[in-house]
C-alpha cells in the first residue's frame, strides 16, 4: 500500500474511500499528521486513483461520492478518527530524528545564551568561509524567544508534512541544502553575523509550495495566504520597515533553493 493524500475531514475522506471501492479500488484510512486522516492504496492501483483524487479535489460534493457509502454497503466507518491529544510530548516524539534533533539543539543554545554563554557559543557556531561545519551552524542559533518560537512552529509544521508524504530522506536533503544556500548568500551579500532557521523555513515554504503546484495530489499544497503572507513578510525585511533586523538575503536564498529542490523531486519522481 502506498500513500495517496491526507484530509483534513475523516466523512469526506470515508465518502472517497467508499467510492474508490465502488471502481475496484481497495482504499484504506489511517491516521494522519496532525488533524488529518491519510488514504492508502495499492502500488499497482495508484496511478488510477491519483487521478480520481484529482477528479474528487475540484468537485468534492458530487453526489456520487456522497452515495457511494450506501452504494457499497457500508454503513459504518471504516476508520474510527479521534482527535489528537493536545500533549505535546508524546507527539513531538513521534516526528523524524533529523526535526526533533534541530528542535532540541536550537532550544539548547537559546538556553546557553540566556544563561550567560553566549560569546562562546557564538564564537563556536558563527559561519566561518573556511570550515564547512559552520555553514550549517548558524540555523540552531537564535537571538530572542520570539524568533526561536516562530521558525521552529514552521519547521516542525513544515517538516512534518515533507516526512510524512516524501520520507526523511528527502527532509534532509531539502534542510542541507536550504541551510548551505541561505548561509553563504547573507554571508557574501551582509556579514557572518547571522542566525536562525529562517532560511530553512522559507525553503521548506518553497518546497511545499512549488511541489504541492507541481503535483495537486501530493498533498503538500500551501495555502495561497500563507505564502502571501510569508512573501509579504520577506518583501518588508528588504525594506527594512520592521522593528526587527532579518537576515534577508538567507530567506531569498532558502526559497529559492527550496523551489529548485521541489522542482528536481518532482522530476524525479516522474522518471
Amino acid at each position: 500500500m502506498e500513500l495517496l493524500c491526507e484530509l483534513d475531514n475523516v466523512r469526506v475522506a470515508q465518502a472517497f474511500v467508499d467510492y474508490l471501492r465502488t471502481i475496484g479500488i481497495e482504499g484504506q484510512l489511517t491516521a494522519g499528521t496532525s488533524n488529518s486522516v491519510a488514504i492508502f492504496v495499492p502500488s499497482n492501483d495508484m496511478q488510477r486513483a491519483r487521478n480520481e483524487y484529482a477528479a474528487f479535489c475540484e468537485n468534492p460534493n458530487d453526489e456520487k461520492y456522497l452515495a457511494a457509502s450506501w452504494q457499497t454497503g457500508t454503513t459504518k466507518p471504516l476508520f474510527k478518527y479521534q482527535t489528537q491529544s493536545l500533549n505535546l510530548v508524546p507527539r513531538f516524539l513521534k516526528l523524524s530524528p533529523l526535526i526533533q534533533l534541530v528542535a532540541v539543539i536550537s532550544v539548547a543554545i537559546y538556553g546557553g545564551f540566556l544563561l550567560g554563554y553566549f560569546d562562546n557559543l557564538y564564537a563556536l557556531l558563527s559561519f566561518k568561509a573556511a570550515q564547512p561545519v559552520s555553514w550549517f551552524t548558524p540555523t540552531v542559533m537564535h537571538f530572542s524567544a520570539i524568533h526561536l518560537v516562530f521558525n521552529l512552529m514552521w519547521w516542525l509544521y513544515l517538516g512534518e508534512r515533507v516526512v510524512a508524504q516524501l520520507g526523511h530522506k528527502t527532509l534532509l536533503i531539502v534542510f542541507v541544502m536550504t541551510a548551505l544556500c541561505s548561509s553563504w548568500l547573507q554571508y557574501i551579500m551582509v556579514s557572518e553575523n547571522f542566525g536562525g532557521l529562517s532560511g530553512v523555513v522559507y525553503g521548506l515554504l518553497g518546497f511545499c509550495w512549488i511541489y504541492g503546484y507541481l503535483r495537486p495530489t501530493s498533498g503538500l499544497g500551501i495555502g495561497q495566504g500563507v505564502v502571501g503572507f510569508m512573501l509579504v513578510w520577506m518583501v518588508l525585511g528588504f525594506a527594512d520597515v520592521l522593528f526587527v533586523s532579518m537576515a534577508n538575503w538567507a530567506h531569498l536564498a532558502g526559497l529559492l533553493s527550496g523551489m529548485i529542490c521541489a522542482y528536481s523531486t518532482s522530476l524525479i519522481k516522474k522518471s
